[in-house]
């Protein structure tokens, strides 16, 4: 689990810089904090020079699968922030469950 992690975070700022103009400074990360607890559930947040924010936690629920058998699964519950190259400040919230992923944003398009 912690490995998968790592990953996702790895990829996350991978895309981020590679998003970023190739001419443009590498944003210093701040702050970043991670704790794992030991049943399976972790809180983590980063914060970079240019604004970027995250803050993410993830606790263990029992759910029952297609069989009806229970399963442990790992709730995550975050938000993030960002300027965009106008300035404007976007937040996402989020939560990543049973049911997918479920963004929530001024900033992402509803369907009516």
């Amino acid at each position: 689990m912690k490995l998968i992690f790592v990953a996702v975070c790895v990829a996350a700022l991978v895309a981020v810089s590679l998003a970023a103009p190739a001419d443009a400074p590498v944003p210093q990360i701040i702050s970043a904090e991670f704790d794992q607890k030991p049943e399976g559930g972790y809180v983590y947040s980063y914060e970079t020079q240019d604004g970027i924010k995250k803050n993410e936690q993830g606790e263990v629920k029992t759910v029952n699968d297609e069989d009806n058998k229970p399963q442990q699964v790992v709730v995550v519950r975050g938000t993030y922030s960002y300027a965009d190259n106008d300035g404007q400040l976007h937040n996402v919230n989020y939560v990543a469950d049973e049911n997918g992923f479920q963004p929530e944003s001024a900033d992402i398009p509803v369907q009516a």
